[in-house]
């Protein structure tokens, strides 16, 4: 009977092979699909891409493919939130650094392709313009801004000698960071690299003013 009713429980209460697998190829073909999505846009941008494009990239039919996603609209707002969401559990990752080393850290996940690759960057973009007109990406779009300031604002608020206004300061580093990995991206004179150490300098100036003045960021224009 204590065998019985020992069976009987772990059958309630463990998911068989049965029902794992069927999961689990849902999230592999969400995956290629988010893939192929990717793939697409790199290839032909975002306006030329088309459900049957993903589909066939992703090595299935269009009406399968609607069984994962409402859309080719929808597979790029859980593209955006997905990438969007890697940035900000990176970010929470380095609030356990010491400020300077965090502004190293954040130029590099940036600009040296270490974190976020360029194709991501261009992707992203693609998102930045479709978010003008679609409110979920603009939502989702939203939600990393204000985490990204907000990160930004903790990080000068830990400094001694620190900027005056924390969160003026991050809306200009952010504002800093987006335009210089955007000018990067299309302006090949600029490159990551040269705009990596404009961002860390201007980064420095912006998190210890007493100590180095506005001097030093004229000097870089």
């Amino acid at each position: 009977m204590r065998a019985l009713m020992g069976k009987v429980h772990v059958d309630e209460t463990t998911p068989s092979a049965a029902t794992a697998a069927p999961a689990l190829r849902g999230d592999k073909r969400r995956k290629n699909i988010l893939k192929a999505l990717h793939d697409c846009v790199i290839e032909r941008g975002y306006a030329q891409t088309t459900l049957a494009n993903v589909a066939r990239r992703s090595g299935m039919s269009p009406s399968h493919l609607l069984y994962y996603f409402d859309g080719t609209d929808a597979i790029l707002a859980q593209y955006f939130s997905t990438v969007g969401r890697r940035i900000m559990n990176k970010l929470d990752g380095f609030r356990r650094e010491p400020p300077e080393r965090q502004i190293n850290l954040l130029a590099d996940l940036f600009f040296a392709g270490t974190g976020i690759h360029k194709s991501e960057i261009g992707f992203m973009l693609e998102c930045f313009g479709v978010a003008v007109h679609d409110k979920r990406l603009r939502n989702e779009k939203t939600a990393i801004d204000r985490f990204c300031k907000e990160y930004l604002q903790q990080l000068f608020e830990q400094l001694p000698g620190g900027p005056a206004s924390p969160s003026t300061s991050a809306e200009i580093a952010y504002a800093l960071l987006v335009g210089l990995r955007t000018a990067a991206y299309f302006d090949e004179r600029l490159g990551p690299g040269h705009a990596r150490r404009l961002f860390h300098a201007a980064m420095l100036d912006i998190a210890s003013p007493s100590a180095r003045g506005t001097e030093r960021a004229l000097s870089l224009v």
